[in-house]
């Protein structure tokens, strides 16, 4: 199975607004430019992250993006979801009833042994994303990462943050 590198792209960018303190926001330009990416393929990620209320997006020449809840309350599953939707990888198009032995449909009464295989391994899959939070890949990276590695990763995240006016209760409130 291969997941697509907004993938990767928008853990690294989850990862990274998790860092930002407060109600503070981070631009997407910069996040790009952290990771070596275009704008506007970055932006495509982003916009879907948005989309699954993993991410806010804060408009205005102060805006950009911060985390929509804490990385506790965030998955890996919940990343790969919004990036490569909800649809298993392995979709079965049942190719062993079409080709030149293929027999009538009333024969193929047990499902396909290799999908029930592939959807089988899908949700194991899915179960170990949904195992791993946000917070663990900050933890891990923070005690086991090299620390000139996180000491210019957190650098980099004051330097591009933005920070916001405190929201009240009843301003987070509203919708």
């Amino acid at each position: 199975m291969k997941l697509g590198d907004g993938v990767e792209a928008a853990i690294h960018c989850a990862a990274m607004l998790a860092g930002i303190q407060g109600d503070g926001t981070m631009p997407g330009n910069a996040m790009a430019e952290a990771f070596g990416l275009s704008p506007s393929y970055l932006l495509k990620h982003l916009k879907a992250l948005t989309a699954a209320k993993v991410l806010e997006s804060v408009p205005g020449p102060s805006g950009g993006y911060r985390l929509a809840r804490s990385a506790e309350n965030i998955t890996l599953l919940d990343i790969v979801l919004a990036i490569e939707g909800r649809e298993p990888a392995f979709r079965c198009g049942e190719i062993r009833q079409k080709g030149s032995y293929a027999l009538e449909p009333a024969v193929y009464v047990k499902p396909c042994g290799i999908n029930v295989a592939m959807l089988k391994a899908e949700r194991a899959y899915r179960v170990a994303l949904s195992e791993t939070r946000l917070s663990d890949i900050v933890a891990d990276f923070n005690s086991d990462t090299d620390p000139r590695i996180v000491a210019a990763s957190c650098a980099f995240v004051v330097q591009h943050q933005r920070p916001q006016k405190t929201r009240t209760i009843n301003e987070r409130n509203k919708p």
